[in-house]
């Protein structure tokens, strides 16, 4: 039985969900969500979203809308209960995505863009009030039965892969066996939005934590909602406290007494979330994945939870769009789990890390830590992680930069100016130092670059038509800092590999194309574009 509904069904709605649709989408591939929610949830859960994630956002559309519901992130700032400072991360500085570290966004807003992308893709159909009931799988297919939450009809959806991007309680998983890794990280706090009045200024500090033993608060900013700024404050249950106690609204204005009043505000929402530290035990049975919640949650404190699925969706976004198309084998897939699961889990043990730094009710252990911090001796957090392993070239000569992310700038090209993604599309980028970089390229590798879709491009002066030419120097400084002579890059911006010399330009393809299992076959009509007669200087993806 050949006949599917659908190449991809993704069970839930969320950002994790309408980004990897979006993505498959607009490659031309099936899709259909299932949600069990009649409308989007319409009050703010994320805040914060960094670098990478606002450039993903960006390259797939949506760079005016998330201007609109988002700022840049000040520092964020971390002080004892006598407000001396402990700990300073400068979310301000410069990233190598451009812009700052950080941004806090207004989740509702960004949801709304992604929907209106999602509905730009005549591919992509949204089933909701459907509640997910259950699915069984063969070599060939996954076959998931639904149920209408008006009418009790049941359906049964018949998909080449099923994703479950269903949340922290995930259906998905559950009927998978997939059992939970705990990493020792447990907490209620209590989670409260205001909307700030017309020339309202609070002499707060812009973002960070009170490590105050008498209470422990998180305060941020909460994005911006039709023009007007939000508030976020974070409050630790303590444990003489019950959640009922804290979700209370009387109380819950006299713990923000300290900070704004209801004479400076208006409340949008409080409740009471219980922060866990847990990561799945495995992301893939057959056809079958989770993403986002289903198969990670952690504690806010790097304002990573919504990011992390966001990476999720992307790393196996383009996964999936070649192993559709034919040009890669479905053992591709399998990295997916390979690379996420031990990144998400350090982005995890980062966030316990800074959890504990602030969680901490007792007034010794608090003077204790105070100190550890005051005299230099505390532990810094870990470094942020890279990807250390799956779908990269081992065999590098660079392998500091192997799992990193690439640099991003404005360039031009002739006539076209814009960000490097705009410019050069969504697929794999194969980017050199200079033409002359390129001239080891044999006609296989080509040959694989076109069928896959890459764009090939080289740095150079405004004299030639085919350059990219960057605003300032932060590729050019990249690749001179790194010895780098040519780089490849994939769609999720990540670097596959870099070579040092030109003779090993060849090397490197060539090792992508055997990750692919490719096999030199006819394109495919999917959308992937070619290269024109031997020209490796030009656009060959756009998106």
């Amino acid at each position: 039985m050949d006949a599917y509904d659908a190449d991809v069904t993704i069970i839930g709605y969320g950002p994790v969900s309408r980004i990897l649709a979006i993505m498959l989408g607009k490659k031309g591939h099936s899709v259909i969500v299932v949600e069990r929610e009649k409308v989007s949830y319409p009050l703010p859960r994320a805040v914060c979203m960094d670098h990478e994630i606002r450039r993903v956002m960006m390259a797939n559309g949506m760079a005016q809308s998330i201007t609109a519901c988002s700022a840049p992130s000040p520092r964020y700032q971390w002080f004892n209960q006598k407000w001396d400072m402990l700990l300073d991360i400068d979310w301000t500085v410069e990233s190598i995505s451009g812009g700052p570290e950080a941004y806090f966004f207004f989740q509702p807003a960004l949801e709304a863009a992604m929907h209106a992308r999602v509905a730009d893709c005549g591919t992509v159909e949204i089933r909701l009030n459907q509640d997910a009931i259950s699915f069984e799988q063969d070599e060939q297919s996954v076959s998931l039965t639904t149920r209408d939450r008006q009418t009790g009809e049941q359906h049964i959806i018949r998909t080449k892969y099923l994703i479950g991007a269903d949340g922290a309680n995930s259906m998905v998983r559950r009927h998978c066996g997939i059992a939970w890794e705990d990493r020792g990280f447990k907490a209620d706090w209590l989670v409260v939005d205001v909307e700030l009045n017309d020339g309202v200024v609070l002499d707060i500090p812009s973002a960070g934590q009170h490590c105050n033993p008498s209470r422990p608060t998180t305060f941020v900013p909460g994005g911006i909602r039709n023009g007007r700024p939000l508030r976020r404050w974070e409050f630790m249950c303590l444990p003489d406290e019950t959640k009922e106690d804290l979700n209370n609204p009387e109380f819950v204005w006299h713990l923000l007494q300290p900070w704004v009043t209801p004479q400076q505000a208006q409340m949008v929402r409080h409740a009471v979330y219980t922060f866990r530290s847990l990561v799945a035990s495995r992301w893939q049975d057959g056809r079958v994945f989770i993403a986002g919640d289903a198969a990670h949650l952690m504690p806010p404190f790097m304002g990573q939870g919504m990011c992390s699925g966001i990476r999720d969706a992307v790393n196996l976004a383009w996964r999936l769009d070649l192993v559709l198309t034919g040009l890669a084998e479905q053992a591709l897939l399998a990295d997916y789990e390979r690379e996420r699961k031990p990144h998400v889990t350090q982005i995890i043990d980062i966030s316990v890390h800074l959890g504990k730094i602030v969680c901490v009710p007792d007034q010794d252990a608090a003077a204790a830590r105070d100190q550890a911090f005051l005299d230099g001796t505390a532990p810094p957090p870990p470094a942020f992680p890279f990807l250390a392993e799956g779908s990269l070239w081992q065999d590098s000569d660079i392998p500091d930069v192997i799992g990193h992310l690439a640099p991003h700038t404005l360039v031009k090209q002739g006539a076209r100016h814009g960000r490097l993604d705009d410019i050069v599309g969504t697929g794999f980028v194969l980017l050199a130092r200079n033409k002359d970089a390129l001239h080891s390229l044999s006609g296989y590798s080509a040959t694989f670059l076109e069928h896959i879709g890459a764009y090939v491009a080289y740095l150079g002066e405004p004299s030639d038509a085919h350059a990219l030419q960057e605003e300032g120097d932060k590729i050019r400084s990249f690749f001179d800092a790194n010895q780098i002579a040519v780089a490849l890059i994939r769609p999720d911006f990540y670097i596959y590999g870099a070579v040092t010399r030109p003779e090993r330009l060849d090397d490197m393809v060539r090792a992508l194309a055997k990750t692919f299992q490719y096999q030199v076959r006819p394109l495919h009509q999917n959308g992937h574009r070619s290269l024109t007669a031997g020209e490796l200087t030009g656009a060959i993806a756009h998106d």
